[in-house]
């Protein structure tokens, strides 16, 4: 007699997963048909239909990626040797990175234990004669606090950017994200909210920056030989535009999921012992790049966190992220720049959260499986 089989295990659930169909494969078709590979008609329509959809029409610069459209951003907005930029250090270290190619200098501030975003009370303890400019990120769809933020940039001078990598069609006030800053960063990466493969876009308020972030993602020449300063090769391919093109027409619908989502997530959790489901802003629409809750780590501190998510994937079969889960101020390719700086908000968070799918893909039957591992792992004690 044969023994009973167990039944097969439920289909594991990724943290993240990209949305490319039919449609994104077509347009790639459609340009290699065309023999018009490199930058040229497709990445100027996604340029400007980027601009209309997401930022209020400011001149948008399509670039090879995120991190290449903060760093020519920032150079094109006069960022150099000598300047600091307040940035936090609870996000991915393209930030700072970006700050420190300039030759700049990047300086770390806490974070708002609720949005995970840069705490204007944070910045305003770590200017001095040399800040340039504040850079928030929108983490993980949520707005930075662009009041505060704002409001602390004129009063001192200074000047806004925006890292709104994360950020695809979140708004402050019903203003979009990337219409605050002189210049703002949208990243096109594959698990970003909508993706060209890979690639940036960097919306510019002036004229005269879009036209140097065009140069300098072009060897420095507007037109062919006529080089007009040092530049970069950071162009997006119009493979990657055509890509881009589609999935800008579908992130509205894609938005809409995870909010709802984010919601179910919010409803199955709340009150939870252990747990923190994420907060929004009065002022804020968030998009949801990720659903990220803390767990109370006390005296365990990240090693409970870490097997709530070792739990996760192994019993319930739930991919998680921990984003982030060392500052980059503790990192040593940046720590160089923060010698014993303590920043106990970021260092508590990168401690504690954890990021639960969230993604436009996810079924009820799986929203119903992460809420109800969550609650098993939580209320087994991680």
């Amino acid at each position: 007699m044969s023994e009973p089989t167990a039944p097969p295990a439920p289909e594991f659930i990724p943290a993240a997963r990209p949305l490319v169909g039919e449609q994104e494969r077509a347009a790639v078709d459609r340009v290699l048909r065309s023999g018009m590979l490199a930058q040229g008609p497709e990445v100027a329509a996604f340029e400007t239909e980027f601009a209309e959809a997401l930022v209020g029409g400011r001149r948008c610069v399509a670039v090879n990626s995120g991190t290449s459209g903060l760093h020519l951003g920032l150079l094109a907005a006069g960022i150099g040797p000598g300047d600091e930029v307040v940035v936090p250090s609870f996000t991915f270290a393209a930030t700072a990175n970006s700050v420190a190619l300039t030759g700049a200098r990047p300086v770390f501030a806490d974070i708002d234990p609720v949005t995970f975003c840069l705490d204007p009370a944070a910045v305003q303890a770590s200017l001095t004669e040399r800040t340039a400019a504040i850079m928030p990120v929108h983490l993980y769809g949520h707005p930075a606090d662009l009041d505060g933020l704002g409001a602390l940039a004129s009063r001192h001078g200074i000047r806004l950017f925006e890292d709104a990598a994360q950020a695809h069609g979140a708004s402050w006030r019903g203003a979009p994200v990337g219409s605050f800053g002189e210049i703002a960063m949208f990243s096109l990466y594959p698990t970003k909210n909508m993706t060209s493969g890979e690639g940036g876009m960097v919306a510019c308020a002036t004229e005269e920056i879009a036209r140097t972030v065009r140069l300098l993602r072009n060897q420095g020449m507007e037109r062919q030989y006529a080089n007009e300063v040092v530049g970069f090769n950071a162009r997006m391919t119009d493979i990657h535009a055509a890509i881009g093109r589609v999935q800008l027409g579908r992130l509205a619908e894609w938005t809409r999921r995870r909010q709802d989502n984010a919601a179910y997530l919010t409803a199955g959790l709340a009150g939870l012992a252990g747990v923190r489901v994420p907060v929004v802003a009065t002022e804020a629409t968030h998009v949801w790049h990720q659903y990220t809750i803390r767990v109370e780590v006390g005296v365990g501190g990240g090693a409970q966190r870490d097997r709530m998510v070792a739990a996760l994937r192994e019993e319930h079969g739930v991919g998680t992220g921990v984003y982030y889960p060392i500052p980059n101020h503790r990192l040593p390719s940046l720590a160089p720049f923060a010698p014993g700086l303590e920043l106990p908000e970021t260092e508590r968070a990168a401690a504690e959260v954890i990021s639960l799918p969230v993604h436009p893909s996810l079924t009820p039957a799986q929203l119903e499986r992460i809420v109800t591992g969550v609650v098993a792992v939580a209320t087994a004690g991680g």
